[in-house]
């Protein structure tokens, strides 16, 4: 079992930078995929990124593709997604998952645990 922990949120302005980051607990931490989601108030949860448990796989959602990187330290059994260049809809909560496969899935139905969210908001 793993537990998640997600920091690193705030509001922005629009254009600006945020770096978050996702906790796991637990000596296995590194043997797990980990996706990054977000959901806006009154829309369902969407995919953001994922990294493979090497973190030589990392797959991310079109709408951040070129904006966020996800990158991983196991030696910290931290991950991290930086996001740049943030737009007004980029504002929502945003939740760490960890798959036990190991790989990296878009789908939230793949992933085990989950952390309990931060918060982004972009202003305009």
């Amino acid at each position: 079992q793993v537990q998640l922990v997600e920091s690193g949120g705030g509001l922005v302005q629009a254009g600006g930078s945020l770096r978050l980051s996702c906790a796991g607990s637990g000596r296995t931490f590194s043997r797990y995929g980990i996706g990054w989601f977000r959901q806006a108030p009154g829309k369902e949860r969407e995919f953001v990124a994922a990294i493979s448990w090497t973190g030589g796989s990392t797959y991310y959602a079109d709408s951040v593709k070129g904006r966020c990187t996800i990158s991983r330290d196991n030696a910290k059994n931290t991950v991290y997604l930086q996001m740049n260049s943030l737009k007004p809809e980029d504002t929502a909560v945003y939740y760490c998952a960890a798959r036990s496969l190991g790989g990296t899935s878009y789908s939230s139905q793949d992933y085990n645990y989950w952390g309990h969210g931060t918060q982004v908001t972009v202003s305009s």
